[in-house]
């Protein structure tokens, strides 16, 4: 039979293995859970065919249903050679909302409490390199000869922020171990640049690597083992979260050290925003808040507020503008800002409520600002989902003040409840917030509040604008209703993912 002229993959039937560390509600730490829940099933809407491969966390394990074992134990994988230790087993599953899920099912790197990469004290485990190597290596094991599931290959690997970086490093690296009849497309997500995945050089060969790829076009980066480097270094297609933090990452400010080889890159480096999950976050079934509305109809969200002013223990009015802090309590985050401007807020008329964990001398300021102004500042340290809900509902000001921010997806969320965000012009935040200066007031197009640079002046300066425009009651109620009909669903990013994936996708002879 001769040889027919080789066509791109066809997007019905592609499939992708998606590999993440998190994936909301088995695990969350932050937005990539939400990210890991919302988007394969947007891509399976799109035409393709996506599995997911998530570490056999507890959670997730129980979290699964109908979890059936796939394939033969795994021997090989890094960290599980220790003595007494279970051995490794594939499973395959559903999550919570019907998608197909694999879990790699590693006793002794995964079967402990609590946070997914910190101890009991805190700390990083110190075997998270061998935890998460395992992770992308399971996820190789797909294109091996023998793949790890014989009724099912994927076109494309894709994996997920640092944890992943190793997939397209072992796929490249190894081909001993894990060449096939074909090799599949790889992309890697960037969602935050600043966590890397750093790791000690003597480590090469506990990670399955050759040590002629400790170099600096390799998986070498700054004398030690960098996966998110390696990611960076190997892999076919390169995402990040937004277009802004895509060229952001870029340069020296907010490259993390990773600003040349990116630039290198620039080709390859897209920037894909996030979307928002609307079965979720919409005020108009949203069925942990007071009182459920749209933008049709704001009458609602004055009852959410007053539940929200009872719960922090704040003065029940109406006329106060209410501001709301949902976040890890970081000087990264911004929060700093935040507590240096909360006394000018408070003088004129304003209100605060915040929610969140972090930093020690950061949750300590706001619980001694919540003891200064009891009934204008409210503070839960911790992370509650449901209140989160509550917070996005009865809020009318919602500050993301992100010295850098990849995407943000509360900003977002506070669109679609008609809480008006208060940014600082970075990253996700840039391309998603349209700034109420007068132009933008006056052609209905604005959508919140932005200041550039980071500090305390050009924040409470934002912040006089919003308590100004609050005075105005219908000009607020328009934006608003703007700022809830802006559509960030998730439709739009799967068709750019889908774009991306038959580009990468191996080539079919037909």
């Amino acid at each position: 039979m001769s040889k027919t002229k080789k066509k791109p993959k066809d997007p019905a039937s592609m499939r992708v293995l998606f590999v993440t560390p998190e994936c909301y509600p088995l695990v969350k730490t932050g937005g990539l859970a939400d990210v890991s829940a919302a988007l394969p099933p947007a891509l399976n809407r799109a035409g393709a065919e996506v599995r997911l491969l998530l570490p056999g966390y507890p959670a997730v394990l129980n979290g699964l249903s109908d979890l059936q074992p796939v394939g033969k134990p795994l021997t090989d994988l890094p960290g599980t050679d220790r003595p007494g230790s279970a051995p490794a087993t594939l499973r395959i599953g559903r999550t919570p909302d019907g998608v197909l899920a694999y879990v790699l099912d590693a006793p002794a790197l995964y079967d402990r409490p609590g946070n997914p990469y910190l101890g009991p004290d805190g700390k990083d485990w110190p075997d998270n390199a061998e935890r998460f190597a395992a992770l992308s290596w399971c996820a190789a094991g797909f294109a091996a000869e023998d793949g790890l599931d014989p009724w099912w290959r994927p076109d494309v690997l894709h994996g997920h922020d640092w944890q992943t970086g190793l997939i397209p490093a072992y796929l490249e690296l190894r081909p001993d171990r894990f060449a096939g009849p074909f090799r599949p497309g790889t992309v890697t997500t960037i969602h935050n640049i600043a966590y890397q995945g750093l790791f000690g050089a003597w480590m090469m060969s506990d990670l399955g690597l050759p040590s002629a790829a400790f170099r600096i076009d390799g998986v070498e980066y700054y004398g030690g083992v960098g996966f998110l480097k390696a990611g960076c270094f190997y892999s076919d297609r390169l995402t990040t979260v937004s277009p802004t933090y895509a060229h952001e990452i870029q340069t020296a400010e907010h490259g993390s050290g990773l600003e040349g080889l990116l630039a290198t890159r620039a080709e390859a480096l897209t920037g894909i925003l996030n979307g928002v999950d609307y079965d979720i976050w919409d005020p108009a079934i949203d069925p942990h808040i007071a009182a459920r509305y749209g933008a049709a109809d704001l009458g609602g969200k004055d009852l959410c507020k007053a539940d929200l002013q009872a719960t922090f223990g704040l003065d029940r009015r109406a006329d106060a503008p209410l501001a709301a802090v949902v976040s890890r309590l970081t000087g990264h985050k911004g929060l700093d800002l935040v507590l240096e401007a909360a006394s000018q807020w408070i003088a004129w008329g304003g209100q605060l409520a915040v929610l969140g964990n972090g930093e020690p001398a950061l949750e300590a300021g706001f619980r001694h600002l919540a003891t200064w102004y009891p009934k204008s500042v409210g503070v839960r340290i911790g992370y509650d989902e449901a209140l989160s809900h509550r917070i996005q509902a009865g809020a009318d000001l919602f500050l993301v003040p992100s010295r850098s921010e990849p995407c943000g997806l509360t900003q977002m969320y506070a669109l679609k409840y008609g809480t008006l965000p208060l940014v600082r012009r970075t990253g996700g935040l840039a391309d998603t917030i349209v700034d109420a200066n007068p132009a933008a007031v006056n052609d209905g197009s604005a959508t919140g509040f932005q200041f550039v640079n980071a500090n305390v002046q050009e924040l409470t300066w934002a912040l006089r604008r919003a308590a100004a425009l609050y005075r105005k009651p219908e000009r607020w109620h328009a934006m608003q209703q703007h700022a809830m009909t802006r559509d960030f669903g998730w439709h739009g990013p799967a068709e750019e993912y889908m774009e991306l994936y038959r580009a990468v996708a191996p080539v079919v002879v037909g």
